[in-house]
């Protein structure tokens, strides 16, 4: 019954095999790392894993960047798919440019972000920034792709991409306002880690995630298409087991310091 509805809200499949195992991957692999991430395997420039490994030898060779050096390369690459995409897709219909509008828009803010938002305090393996950066840039350039491919195909029945313009502009509000108020938690040169409060921050500890997951459902609302839809299942999948951890690290950091009341995820449920 789920299956015979999907073609009201999604465009068919297209006939890519690349685009068909991404979407497989994609999601497999994102609900995986969600996973791992609850198993207190955590991806390597999280605060989780430094803390974990700050007392571990470093290996000699082994590459580091400065943290907003590192960041940059996580997002630029991607950000630079979606400016040549305008450029690329010129003259195609607006569901396309509203896709490709906001994969920049989402990466542009990440790298706001970097210059001017986020502190840091430590470095990056390039090891461990290569793949991820290949990551967001591979899954940005796939879902361009597959939506370009869709415009060979009749508009599904129900047209979610106003609502799902409203839901990533909302997402993508939220998502900056609380990752400002976790920047202003530090002043300058204080490296101790506080719990934060303000906005959603009484309810949940990652109401950044919550927003960012609003931004995806709003991009995968605009697009309408397969990938979309396993990308943003695995999104949330990676981003509740990420919220899981990050409420436990501090519940163990500040042990009665921390609201118990307070969810990892969604205020009251999770």
């Amino acid at each position: 019954m789920v299956i015979s509805f999907l073609p009201t809200l999604l465009f068919p499949p297209p006939s890519s095999l690349f685009v068909t195992a991404m979407s497989i991957l994609s999601c497999l692999s994102l609900a995986h790392s969600g996973y791992m991430e609850t198993k207190g395997k955590h991806i390597q420039y999280s605060k989780f894993f430094n803390v974990a490994n700050s007392k571990k030898p470093t290996k000699d060779q082994e590459i580091k960047l400065a943290s907003r050096n590192g960041m940059l390369l996580l997002y630029t690459p991607a950000f630079l798919v979606g400016l040549v995409s305008f450029v690329a897709f010129r003259g195609q219909d607006l569901r396309l440019l509203m896709v490709v509008s906001a994969l920049t828009i989402h990466f542009f803010k990440r790298v706001i972000e970097v210059l001017l938002v986020h502190k840091y305090s430590g470095y990056m393996a390039l090891e461990a920034a290569i793949p991820i950066t290949l990551s967001y840039t591979i899954s940005t350039a796939t879902m361009i792709y597959a939506q370009y491919l869709s415009e060979a195909y009749v508009e599904p029945l129900v047209d979610l991409k106003y609502v799902g313009a409203t839901l990533f502009l909302i997402g993508i509000t939220g998502n900056f306002y609380h990752h400002w108020i976790l920047s202003n938690l530090r002043k300058k040169g204080d490296k101790e880690y506080k719990i934060p409060n303000g906005g959603l921050f009484n309810l949940v500890i990652c109401p950044h995630y919550l927003f960012e997951i609003l931004e995806f459902i709003g991009i995968a609302c605009i697009s309408q298409t397969m990938y979309s839809v396993s990308f943003t299942i695995g999104t949330i999948c990676y981003l509740m087991g990420r919220s899981l951890a990050t409420r436990e690290w501090y519940v163990l950091k500040f042990g009665e310091k921390f609201n118990k009341d307070v969810k990892a995820l969604i205020p009251y449920i999770f």
